[in-house]
């Protein structure tokens, strides 16, 4: 139990994956943006919850992410959009999926969080619940840039060629995006041990942005999910995590990020964690989940956050980065990929980075 109110904290991260160099400076400042909205709801008292919605609508209308508009494309050329909010002091949760026709899934599923008594929406379902609600409903095509038409042509074409996807793992080892990784394609890397990249957020690399770390733009074109966890004046704690998905994926396909403890969990009694990175093995291992536990069993979130994602590639050949927030305020941050965008806010100020 606190002794006094707890110092309101918010962490956001824009997608682990290998971020160009040319779109540096963009995903800097959305999460710096995505920062300061949230916190500034924290510091005037707002709850947790609240912050995370706010921030992550923020990073959702910003193209420069994979949420909203600006999304990754399905193979059909649309975008559909998954996203899940979790209060921490309350266990309720609101998810939705496959959705085509809203601007912002993340306040869709606020609205499944608060006024439902169902946790989960998909596609139409999804729509008619949030239109019912007083969310506006739009064309597909408004979520849809030419810059995601491009890519998508690009994606299918190295897929006709036999080309791996090499966006959340970089030139660093192959990445099977199918089923399990084949162990002993795992072996000679796990004899040596895979980088995992972690933060203690007032560590001498705080903030830093080292362009050696940055993909080059002809090795990699794309960007990944949004995420949030939120601690409150109140003590309480909150996670969101919003995407458009992987490209050229089936239509209808759903990831890690909607999902109660895959892409994001949040409980007080634990711990707030949102992940982001090729979804499939983040959900056959229920990651988010996973690591919160750790932190429930002592483990301080800044070790559970690097354990989680060295588990992430030992297990499955996983790529991706996570998030995490302690009931006490603690951070923990870690990814695999080259990069990852994000930003922490607490008593010590502001800050923001590409990798870790």
């Amino acid at each position: 139990m606190f002794t006094h109110a707890p110092k309101p904290t918010l962490i956001v991260h824009g997608g682990a994956w290998a971020i160009p160099p040319e779109m540096a400076a963009d995903h800097l400042a959305g999460v710096g943006q995505a920062l300061k909205t949230g916190h500034a709801i924290l510091n005037w008292g707002g709850t947790a919850t609240d912050a995370v919605e706010a921030a992550i609508t923020i990073l959702e209308d910003d193209p420069t992410f994979d949420a909203g508009r600006g999304s990754f494309l399905t193979s059909k050329g649309t975008v559909q959009l998954d996203a899940l909010l979790m209060d921490g002091a309350t266990l309720r949760a609101g998810g939705v999926a496959c959705v085509e026709h809203l601007r912002n899934p993340i306040q869709a599923a606020r609205l499944v969080l608060d006024k439902s008594a169902h946790v989960y929406f998909v596609g139409p379902g999804a729509e008619a619940f949030a239109a019912s609600h007083g969310m506006p409903l739009i064309s597909n095509s408004e979520l849809v840039l030419n810059r995601e038409r491009i890519r998508l042509k690009d994606a299918k074409s190295r897929l006709s060629a036999g080309l791996a996807d090499i966006t959340f793992s970089g030139a660093l080892a192959h990445d099977d995006k199918g089923p399990e990784t084949p162990a002993e394609q795992l072996q000679d890397h796990h004899k040596s041990g895979y980088p995992v990249s972690g933060l203690s957020p007032q560590g001498p690399d705080a903030g830093e942005t080292n362009p050696s770390k940055l993909a080059t733009p002809s090795q990699f074109d794309s960007h990944d999910t949004v995420g949030a966890v939120a601690l409150d004046q109140y003590g309480n704690l909150a996670a969101g995590t919003s995407t458009g998905g992987t490209l050229n994926k089936a239509p209808g396909r759903v990831g890690d990020s909607s999902l109660i403890g895959c892409g994001c969990y949040a409980d007080n009694q634990s711990a707030a964690v949102s992940l982001t990175g090729w979804g499939e093995p983040i959900m056959k291992l229920v990651l988010g989940k996973w690591a919160t536990d750790r932190v429930a069993q002592g483990v301080a979130p800044e070790l559970a956050a690097q354990q989680a994602i060295a588990y992430l590639y030992q297990r499955l050949g996983g790529h991706g980065g996570i998030i995490l927030l302690s009931p006490d305020g603690q951070c923990g941050l870690a990814h695999n990929t080259p990069g990852m965008a994000w930003g922490i806010a607490n008593a010590q100020g502001l800050r923001t980075g590409l990798y870790i």
